[in-house]
């Protein structure tokens, strides 16, 4: 793999470079099982991984403290293990099982965690960005400082409701970062053909919105990004966007050959461009870390990944009566 510098300004310590490494190096683990199960017939429905993106996530959360809350789309097993979630309750909720987060009823586009402030996964193209904007709505009502990070991709930023939620998100000062996960393709149409705009962040330009683009295939360029748009809705600036130019490196679910683009672009990514191979090579130049050090690491955490699928094979599938579960509120709150 090709040298290249981070474009990072923010120093970091070697303990939170390994925790970056661990974290996106869980994810890509996890996702590579999540496509094994897909292959034997154990998961069901969509499926759609994270692989290649998993710099944006860990660098976002790196800038998030408690009480942040993070939605997102289809694309989300990452987004969970980012903030906490246990890949054995998001394994098991991938396999249709009660062990899962949504009790084996959400499967792998419908999971949540209040206790992560995690509020999906949604399947509809957009959706997500006026949730989010939504949840910033709540705390900026109540007061505090806390932020949301709305992700969404390339695509859904040329939905109608994307620019609806910038105006009013910009009217209302609401303390929400727009992440536009810009993986260069749309399910299988290039971002090219699918927008003139030269970039995706201006367009915020129009309702006042402040931005920019980050490399987000440099762990630390994200963190660095994050933390400034953080402080920006922290102090009552408003919303914020980042354009976060990454890459998937499967097709766009599990059943996309992704014929829409060619082999060797996708390998000159992973042997240019990987973000995990990056820190790696920061751990390893920097003598935060031996060779043996990462295999550990990598040994390690492909036991937690294997705990977590035999932990979901192991889980029952939801009785019948689970069907007539959290369908209405079981109590209506008394108004004061």
């Amino acid at each position: 793999m090709a040298t290249r510098k981070t474009a990072a300004k923010s120093n970091v310590s070697a303990e939170e470079l390994l925790g970056f490494y661990r974290d996106m190096l869980l994810i890509r683990r996890f996702e590579e099982k999540a496509g094994q199960l897909y292959g034997m017939g154990l998961i069901g429905g969509f499926c759609h991984l994270y692989i290649g993106q998993e710099a944006v996530v860990v660098g976002l959360e790196a800038a998030a403290k408690e009480g942040d809350k993070r939605i997102t789309s289809y694309r989300d097993h990452g987004h969970m293990l980012a903030c906490g979630m246990d890949p054995k309750g998001v394994m098991a909720e991938l396999t249709g099982r009660e062990g899962g987060y949504s009790r084996g009823k959400g499967g792998s586009m419908h999971m949540f965690s209040k206790e992560k402030h995690f509020y999906g996964g949604h399947g509809i193209v957009g959706a997500q960005v006026p949730l989010g904007a939504g949840l910033a709505f709540s705390d900026r009502y109540k007061g505090n400082d806390n932020v949301t990070f709305t992700y969404f991709g390339d695509g859904a930023a040329n939905q109608g409701q994307v620019y609806e939620t910038y105006n009013m998100a910009m009217l209302w000062d609401l303390p929400v970062i727009f992440v536009i996960e810009n993986n260069k393709y749309a399910m299988g149409t290039s971002v090219q053909r699918a927008t003139k705009s030269p970039s995706l962040w201006e367009r915020g330009a129009a309702y006042g919105i402040k931005g920019e683009e980050v490399d987000g295939m440099d762990v630390l360029a994200v963190k660095a990004a994050g933390e400034k748009a953080v402080a920006h809705c922290r102090a009552g600036k408003g919303p914020y966007i980042l354009e976060v130019m990454t890459y998937r490196y499967r097709g766009h679910s599990m059943s996309d050959p992704a014929k829409y683009r060619t082999r060797d672009e996708v390998q000159k990514i992973r042997e240019e461009r990987d973000a995990i191979e990056h820190v790696r090579e920061l751990l390893l130049q920097g003598k935060h870390a031996s060779e043996d050090d990462l295999k550990a690491i990598d040994k390690d955490i492909k036991s937690v990944v294997n705990d977590a699928a035999e932990f979901a094979k192991e889980s029952p599938e939801p009785a019948l009566e689970e069907l007539w579960t959290d369908i209405y509120a079981s109590e209506v709150p008394q108004t004061a």
